[in-house]
């Protein structure tokens, strides 16, 4: 199975708004001959005796970007504290964590974003002691990810988002400016579509999984809000955002059918769109080919009660709660994602393209203090949204995104499959808290 990026999480199409990959294999190492702290003492505890170095498993999905393999196996060898091995997961990593957290002990530590499930059933561990020191430096959004009812499960590792690369080019030759509504997309997509050129590609599946989240944003909504603890979009403007997503599917602007999908940058360099709705993780083979003719937007807000918007989201460091070295596990998380700031900032800006989760370390990438990639760190920093959220459940999204996608492809009453899909979230709700 081909390997896929850190960017999986942030599709909504057909899956929770948590992605995946992965399943099974995997590789060790660890630093021999040196006498290991206290592992008590590195997360922070007082130690009762010198225990024996331990072996502690630690997961990855099969991330995509050449170079992220060897990182982490060079990462965990250099940990002092136990021997750390590493599994590379390629495949369906996350239906194998859900699997591992039931009858498993190990991994002891790995990668994902929690789920409320995992946290009622007691199969992870808090970090709230870890993050306190530096909780307010993480970027409240990707945080919100690895927290259910106030406590943090997860050591966010870097973040993905999406943003909307255009043509500056295109857009000069008919006089269309940045759109900076949904209607001026709208409208942009329209005039720029011509000539066996599309106006704007957001999937082949017209939008459907990657812009569910930015048109409640759009509108000022949320697929959540008061707490988590009550549907976010049960509101008219809900109707009316998904509405202008079935006119950009019927009038002809969006590509459809494209050889790669939104993920993939070939759409926009290869001029089959003017626009094109893609990851940041692109930025540099768009760079390669284009040049200086593109520029990154937000999505733009619905009107003027609404706001412009990009997704986040991160998986986080996690330790399974059935390990038999729930400190050493947690001891090895502090060391490498909270205490080694050079290697997280690496781990971000190295590999690919990424946003480091910390804000301290944004600033200090070199690769986010100029051009697109600049203007990327700050919609990151000021117009950021999680993706669903750990409340946010697998039946929740089904009924969500089949009514946006009828919405969008069939044209169907937008209020009504709203409120159908408002009907669904609002049964998980009550079966989570009651």
């Amino acid at each position: 199975m081909q390997q896929r990026s850190r960017r999986s999480f942030l599709s909504l199409a057909g899956a929770a708004a948590v992605g995946a990959v992965a399943a099974a294999c995997g590789s060790d190492t660890g630093r021999p001959g040196i006498p290991p702290p206290s592992t008590a003492m590195s997360a922070g505890l007082t130690p009762t005796s010198q225990a024996p170095r331990v072996t502690l498993q630690q997961w990855y999905h099969a991330y995509g970007e050449d170079g992220v393999q060897e990182a982490v196996k060079n990462y965990a060898a250099s940990y002092p504290g136990a021997k750390v091995e590493v599994v590379w997961n390629p495949g369906d990593y996350d239906s194998k964590i859900v699997t591992a957290l039931q009858n498993s002990a190990v991994p002891d530590v790995f990668e994902a974003q929690v789920k409320i499930d995992w946290v009622r059933q007691n199969q992870v561990v808090p970090l709230d002691d870890l993050v306190a020191p530096v909780k307010n430096d993480f970027s409240p959004a990707v945080l919100a990810a690895q927290t259910v009812e106030g406590k943090v499960y997860g050591i966010p590792q870097a973040t993905d988002t999406q943003v909307l690369f255009y043509r500056k080019s295109m857009l000069q030759a008919v006089g269309v400016q940045p759109p900076q509504t949904v209607d001026e997309l709208i409208d942009a997509a329209g005039k720029l579509t011509k000539d066996g050129v599309k106006g704007l590609f957001a999937g082949n599946d017209g939008g459907v999984g990657t812009l569910t989240g930015p048109l409640l944003w759009s509108a000022g909504l949320d697929y959540l809000k008061n707490g988590n603890r009550a549907v976010g979009f049960d509101d008219p403007r809900a109707a009316a955002a998904f509405g202008k997503l079935r006119t950009l599917n019927a009038n002809g602007s969006l590509l459809l059918g494209a050889p790669a999908d939104w993920s993939d940058p070939s759409a926009l360099i290869d001029g089959l769109c003017a626009m094109q709705w893609t990851g940041l993780w692109n930025i540099l083979k768009i760079r390669d080919a284009l040049n200086d003719d593109f520029a990154v937007l937000p999505f733009p807000k619905l009107d003027g009660s609404g706001a412009p918007s990009v997704p986040v989201g991160a998986y986080g460091a996690m330790v399974n709660a059935k390990s038999a070295h729930v400190n050493e596990a947690k001891a090895f998380v502090k060391w490498l994602w909270i205490d080694q700031t050079d290697d997280q900032l690496e781990f971000a800006t190295r590999y690919g393209f990424h946003v480091p989760a910390r804000q301290s370390l944004i600033d200090k990438a070199d690769t986010l203090k100029s051009g697109p990639a600049a203007d990327v760190a700050r919609f990151v920093k000021e117009n950021s949204h999680l993706v669903g959220g750990p409340m946010w459940t697998q039946a929740a999204n089904t009924a969500l995104s089949d009514a946006v996608a009828k919405i969008a492809k069939e044209g169907a009453d937008p209020v009504a499959e709203t409120k159908a899909a408002v009907t669904v979230a609002q049964s998980e709700l009550k079966r989570l808290f009651g």
